[in-house]
């Protein structure tokens, strides 16, 4: 029987492959020649590397990614030798944008700042940054948009309005990078965010990356965080991962080991996509769904009276239920220990065994005393949303915690 590598951080790998063939788990920042010795697929996540020195030699014939991005694979090599390679574009992009909502929200709400009419600028506005670009105008953000690539290819009449970067930089409240990387070329994005992008951006802005690690040049960044001249920074992504820098995660606001595509859901669909395409190559028909064994939402139902909050307050109350991302935070600088060994155990245990998040779509919000209009940007933000009735509200409704 066909012999398939799987990393084992793709949910419901095993179930979707044994359908087309023998599935082996792997952790997948170990997978080896070993391992691929006699495999005929391969289906991983951005944590194993897929080169000659991993392949050459071997019977692998498919390798699909369940990421959105492909710089972790050696792409020409792979077209060299004829491996059809797939990865899955879209697949977490809703949970990384929720993770933008949430890092928002908390770092607006805890410091008193309002997000409404501050400027979002968005640099690359593919699935992920268009969804984020969507949550940002339904917190009522103004939302600038830089892409050259795409600014250059999309000749349609809907296309959105971009600006140039400098310009981007110098008007926006908050940065956020939503690029692939890439080492070479016109639309170059390693250390895009360099010490001349960190003296265009404006004095006191917040930046996040979820990218890639090596789209930001960490000294720069830590030397713009040192200066004041950007007031906060939010890191999902680093360079040299999971060697990242702990002298950059004490300057930051919040960091978090590249988890914020991790929603339950967008790993899921990753599995999905690569099965599929797994089944394409064979020319088979997919046999097997996840829609059965999904697991309930750990929170499937808010209800609670939101008289007393802002409509900020409301909705950072709704979002952190669901997904508090000052958790993952603190999990992320719960090591005891500074060696990059054990910083880089501690990376990869947390992204292992990380906890069941679900996306907002699987809770369903009751509001008391809320507005259509907060009703209106719930769901916007992606929950289900009901009025509660005029009557006394159920002995198990629930109060939002006082933001903090």
């Amino acid at each position: 029987m066909m012999k398939i590598v799987c990393s084992d951080n793709m949910p419901f790998a095993e179930e979707a492959f044994q359908t087309i063939g023998r599935p082996v788990i792997r952790p997948g920042r170990s997978i080896g020649p070993a391992d691929v010795a006699d495999a005929e697929l391969l289906a991983i996540r951005s944590t194993t590397r897929i080169d000659r020195r991993l392949l050459d030699g071997s019977p692998v014939r498919f390798v699909g990614t369940a990421t959105i991005g492909i710089d972790h694979m050696d792409t020409q090599y792979m077209d060299s030798q004829n491996i059809r390679w797939c990865y899955a574009p879209g697949c977490n992009a809703n949970s990384v944008s929720e993770y933008v909502v949430s890092a928002l929200l908390k770092t607006a709400t805890t410091h008193g700042m309002s997000l409404a009419g501050m400027t979002l600028g968005i640099v690359g506005v593919g699935n992920v940054g268009t969804r984020v670009a969507g949550k940002a105008e339904a917190l009522d953000m103004r939302v600038l948009l830089n892409d050259p690539p795409r600014e250059r290819t999309d000749i349609s009449e809907g296309r959105p309005a971009f600006v140039p970067l400098d310009e981007l930089l110098a008007k926006s409240d908050i940065v956020t990078l939503h690029v692939p990387l890439t080492r070479a070329g016109p639309d170059q994005t390693f250390h895009m965010a360099d010490a001349r992008f960190f003296s265009k951006i404006r004095k006191g802005a917040v930046f996040l990356n979820t990218a890639r690690g090596e789209v930001v040049d960490s000294v720069a960044l830590m030397t713009a965080l040192r200066r004041d001249h950007v007031a906060a920074a939010i890191i999902d992504t680093w360079e040299n991962e999971p060697l990242y820098k702990l002298d950059l995660l004490d300057e930051i606001r919040i960091g978090t080991p590249h988890i914020a595509g991790h929603s339950f859901d967008g790993k899921v669909e990753g599995t999905m996509a690569v099965y599929r395409q797994a089944c394409r190559f064979l020319g088979i028909d997919p046999a097997w769904t996840p829609h059965a064994v999904m697991p309930s939402p750990p929170v499937p139902e808010i209800s609670f009276d939101c008289s007393s909050l802002t409509e900020q307050q409301a909705l950072w109350a709704v979002v952190r239920e669901v997904y508090d991302v000052s958790e993952d935070d603190r999990m992320f600088r719960a090591i005891d220990g500074s060696s990059p060994d054990a910083r880089g155990r501690h990376f990869d245990t947390l992204r292992a065994n990380y906890p069941m998040r679900r996306e907002f779509h699987n809770t369903t919000v009751t509001l008391k005393n809320g507005s259509n209009a907060l009703r209106n940007k719930l769901g916007l933000l992606g929950f289900l949303t009901s009025r509660a009735s005029d009557l006394a509200p159920p002995a198990s409704e629930q109060s939002p915690r006082p933001a903090s």
